[in-house]
């Protein structure tokens, strides 16, 4: 079945105008990977600073790092 001259038009300017689309949405899932990864960033940045805060606490109580003992036992099961 051969398109008529309209459909043909209608037809390529649903492709241009979808492809369009995509690659619009393309870019905004690229920026909003990049926000969720400077997010996570920051939170590890945070977390890591608390441990520390944690780490030195602890040897000043003269007390087992739990925190610490527990990262390692979770590393040891996942390997």
């Amino acid at each position: 079945m051969a398109l008529s001259k309209d459909q043909a038009q209608f037809y390529q300017q649903t492709l241009e105008m979808t492809r369009r689309q995509i690659n619009d949405l393309n870019a905004q899932i690229e920026e909003e990977l990049a926000k969720v990864k400077d997010r996570l960033a920051e939170l590890k940045n945070a977390k890591d600073a608390a441990k520390q805060i944690y780490d030195g606490a602890c040897k000043m109580l003269g007390v087992e790092n739990d925190l610490e003992k527990e990262e390692e036992e979770e590393e040891a099961a996942g390997e």
